[in-house]
């Protein structure tokens, strides 16, 4: 068995995107707190559904890696059903290891409905409640990985992070990349506080950012440089925090930095994962040896492409194509340090 370059732990689910056609938004003056509207007790109808399979953050950043030409395994959990045997199929396909998925006997695979209006989505969501264990198998010195990305799991998986800190403090050199999802952003910085003291780099979006401190903004007049300083006082060392098209920032060795999204000629389609693309991106360039401005630059290409397709891993990029677009990239991609 090769040498784990990424390791990524979270759940996995099959997404149905349905396209709706008879929708509306309402949305506050400051287009905060937006809501979907659907005629209540009616039927409506819907243009198409598109069923994925091993989508959910940790799959898409394994599909990321492995497509950008990492060693990669998921450490995740599926039922012993039909959807089940979808999702391992797909992540047998994208070359990724399944040597930690366990499969739950009499339990059923997570399943989302994504909901898809105009390029954005509103996803209903259910974790199953898997009894998760820590697989001997990664005790072994040859399954010792490089890098853990860490994210989205079930409301039921804080015990399950103390193991995965416990195996941190036995394996110093394993770096840990975090990208919270929803039950962990829950759960709170304090009961996570040694996954964020160990984490080499954290991701999320700048709503989600001031979600964890407790922090509100206007939805316009975002103070950057105090959210990202709020995160590193949590311990990671480093703090990227995308924000749609205004791109993204990366705070680092006490600089802040803003990069500007790869411009496309065409419209998105929708935006699903695109936040998965951009952190899992940053962490493959980091995991392939790149500086962290390095890895900034490469992690806006991926989700330029993944906007342009339906679901979160059509789009991802291989090294080869991801380096052309570097390549090629116009004058309005660009790095600026922003002074305090």
């Amino acid at each position: 068995m090769k040498k784990i370059d990424f390791l990524a732990i979270g759940d996995i689910v099959i997404d149905a995107f349905i396209k709706l056609e008879d929708a509306h938004v309402h949305c506050n003056l400051d287009k905060v707190g937006c809501e979907l509207c659907l005629r209540f007790g009616d039927k409506i109808p819907y243009e198409s559904v598109t069923i994925i399979p091993a989508v959910g953050n940790s799959g898409n950043a394994a599909v990321s890696a492995s497509r950008l030409g990492l060693n990669t395994l998921l450490l995740t959990n599926v039922g012993d059903d039909r959807y089940g045997q979808d999702c391992l199929d797909k992540i047998k396909a994208e070359k990724i290891g399944t040597e930690f998925v366990k499969i739950n006997k009499d339990k059923r695979t997570n399943y989302h409905y994504v909901l898809w209006y105009d390029v954005d989505r509103t996803i209903l969501v259910k974790h199953q409640a898997y009894e998760r264990e820590w697989p001997k198998e990664i005790e072994k010195e040859e399954n010792i990985p490089a890098w853990i990305y860490l994210t989205s799991l079930g409301e039921n998986s804080l015990p399950f992070h103390d193991e995965v800190v416990g195996y941190l403090d036995k394996h110093k050199e394993v770096k840990l990349a975090f990208q919270p999802g929803t039950f962990q952003m829950k759960f709170g910085a304090k009961k996570l506080k040694d996954i964020y003291t160990r984490a080499e780099i954290f991701f999320s979006n700048v709503e989600e950012a001031e979600r964890i401190l407790g922090k509100e903004s206007d939805g316009e007049n975002k103070n950057i440089l105090e959210l990202c300083k709020g995160i590193h006082l949590l311990g990671p060392k480093m703090v990227a925090l995308s924000d749609g098209e205004r791109g993204a920032y990366l705070y680092v060795s006490e600089e802040l930095w803003h990069h500007t999204i790869y411009p496309n000629a065409s419209a998105p389609l929708e935006i699903t994962g695109a936040g998965d693309a951009f952190s899992s991106t940053f962490t493959v360039a980091l995991a392939l040896g790149l500086s962290p401005l390095e890895s900034f630059a490469w992690s806006l290409v991926n989700p330029m492409s993944v906007i342009q397709y339906i679901g979160a891993q059509a789009g991802l990029l291989t090294r080869e194509k991801l380096e052309a677009y570097l390549k090629d990239a116009p004058k309005s991609y660009k790095l600026t340090q922003i002074e305090p």
